[in-house]
This record gives structure tokens, sequence and C-alpha cells, in this order.
């Protein structure tokens, strides 16, 4: 098992698990008539400004030359306040393990690294939004509930 930060050399298997993830929780069936086409071309375009970014991180775990496993991992800038050193936090988000590769370990060793990445890089914190069925999987790599933030939702 190889953890690493993606490169654009993964960016295919990064689409195509993207999309998977987002039809395995199409439960109701409001994607049907999506095209992988139309999403190939959207996604392709967000990877690539994303490896051109230092904004983004995209570490997968990568098994026989496969990604198996993905989170994406975005900072965020805060302002620079008087009196201490500003450092960014992280935003975790897709992610994902393919079904034939869950409950083996790999997500837990995969947020691990990325655990270890934020504290020597001095992220303050990372977020995350987990679904009810991942809770569980955060606490028992370290995550704890905070104060829930404040949203003002402008539609879907």
């Amino acid at each position: 098992m190889i953890i690493r930060i993606a490169t654009k050399e993964d960016m295919d298997q990064l689409i195509q698990m993207r999309w998977d993830f987002t039809l395995e929780d199409d439960l109701d069936g409001k994607l049907k008539n999506e095209t992988y086409s139309d999403f190939y071309e959207e996604c392709y375009e967000f990877l690539l400004n994303a490896f051109q970014s230092d904004i983004w991180s995209i570490w997968v775990a990568e098994e026989d030359g496969m990604v198996v496993s993905n989170i994406y991992i975005e900072l965020i800038h805060k302002v620079p306040r008087p009196g201490r050193i500003t450092h960014p936090f992280a935003y975790m988000t897709n992610v994902y393990t393919k079904p034939g590769y869950r409950g083996k370990g790999i997500g837990s060793k995969l947020i691990s690294k990325i655990n270890e990445w934020a504290k020597e890089n001095k992220y303050e914190f990372i977020i995350v939004w987990p679904s009810d069925e991942g809770v569980d999987f955060y606490k028992k790599n370290g995550y704890q509930h905070c104060k829930e933030p404040m949203e003002n939702m402008f539609g879907e």
C-alpha cells in the first residue's frame, strides 16, 4: 500500500471514483440521466486547476498501481491577526474508498498520514462534515464534534 499525494496521472481514476462515490449515494435515482462525459469534462477542469494550485492536496492510497482510496484537502487561509502567527486550516472532503477495499484500515492509514502532514505544516485544524455513516470513522481517527458552524443556504 502506497500513500501519496495524487498527480495528474491519477486524474482518470479520481474522476471515476468521484462518479462512483456520487452514484453510490444516489438511492432515489436523481442522477440516472447524467452523462459521464459531461461530468468528466467538469471534473477534469476542476482537477487540473487543483493540481496547479497550492490550495488543494489530493491524497490517495494506491495498491498495485490502482488508486483505491482518496481524500481531498482544501487549505483555507485566514486573515492575519495581530499578536499571533496565522496558519491556514484544512477542509477535508470527498473521502472515499472503493467498496472492495473497505474495512481493511486503508482509510484510517490515509487519514493518519494526512493528520501527520497537517501537524508538520502547522495547519490550525482539519474540519470535515461527515455523513451520519462516517461519524464513527472520524471519531476512531481522532476527530471530535465541535460547535456547529452557521450557514446561509441559497438553494440548490
